[in-house]
């Protein structure tokens, strides 16, 4: 019965060694190389093996680390923001009548659904000074806004990914919500606990694994933020510039300039970044409480 139970993980794991693995251990070997030109740099170019000085560099580039923090500013007051709101609607649907529940769920998990880039290109629609209905509306109010100014272009993006991730946060929230045993609830209610109360001080702490599970996807898919910032790059290319952010950076290296070694190493850097960022705030949060 445990083997066939364990059977069951064989696809997951298969994919995660062909689609993280795999790419993982190519980035660090096509890391180790570099292309080197004989020479005035007329001469043909010979790939030499020169160890980790690609990674020293990745973590000497001063335009690398801007985008990193640049990403992590927005992460630091995005994933909070968006993680309330989620909180927030999980607890009305679980004290909503399940009927009513059931009938708001999908709605708001919707967004979740619809694909990123297709996600991407209806806010970039909506924010279009030329076409999009949001500019005219808030013209009526005497309001200028310029989704795509400096001021403006991370409101716009943060929006978007709001709107994309909170359905799925709070269905994470509310499923863990829903396994709690009813009497707990009824135990406080006989005890005087007001409605409210029993949110923040029972129902919140006892979803805390779950609201470190959701906050620590929110930190790994924002500081690898790309294809949100990629499509608005051609809205407002002179906001937006080729290493906005770290992904992006990566991009225009291996893409753009053609030094994939360089690429693969700044890879590396970030998910160096990536891993540790999540493993301590995983390590802060995800302590048993104590009595």
């Amino acid at each position: 019965m445990a083997l066939k139970g364990a059977s069951l993980t064989v696809p997951f794991f298969l994919g995660f060694a062909l689609f993280t693995v795999v790419p993982m251990a190519m980035a660090l070997k096509e890391s180790l190389y570099a292309e080197k030109g004989s020479g005035l740099g007329f001469g043909a170019k010979t790939v030499e093996f020169v160890g980790f000085d690609n990674v020293a560099e990745g973590f000497a580039d001063g335009r690398f680390w801007a985008s990193m923090l640049r990403v992590a500013l927005f992460a630091v007051i995005s994933i909070p923001l968006i993680q309330v709101v989620s909180i927030g609607l999980a607890l009305l649907l679980d004290a909503a009548a399940q009927r009513v529940a059931d009938r708001f769920r999908i709605p708001l998990l919707l967004p979740y659904m619809i694909p990123g880039i297709v996600a991407t290109l209806i806010w970039i629609y909506l924010y279009s000074p030329a076409v999009g209905p949001l500019t005219p509306f808030f013209h009526l109010f005497g309001v200028d806004a310029d989704f795509y100014s400096g001021d403006l272009v991370w409101v716009s993006i943060g929006n978007l990914m709001a709107w994309s991730g909170i359905g799925f946060n709070m269905l994470i929230v509310y499923a863990a919500l829903r396994s709690v045993d009813e009497s707990v609830y009824d135990a406080a209610r006989i005890d005087g606990a007001s409605e409210l109360r029993i949110a923040w001080s029972i129902k919140v702490p006892l979803v805390r694994r779950s609201l470190v599970l959701t906050t620590v996807l929110s930190i790994i898919g924002t500081l690898q933020i790309f294809s949100d910032t990629m499509l608005f790059k051609s809205m407002a290319p002179e906001t937006i510039t080729r290493d906005f952010t770290p992904i992006m950076a990566i991009y225009d290296w291996a893409f753009q300039q053609g030094d994939f070694a360089y690429a693969s190493a700044l890879s590396i850097v970030l998910a160096l970044v990536v891993g540790t960022a999540s493993a301590i705030f995983y390590r802060l949060t995800n302590k048993a409480p104590t009595s």
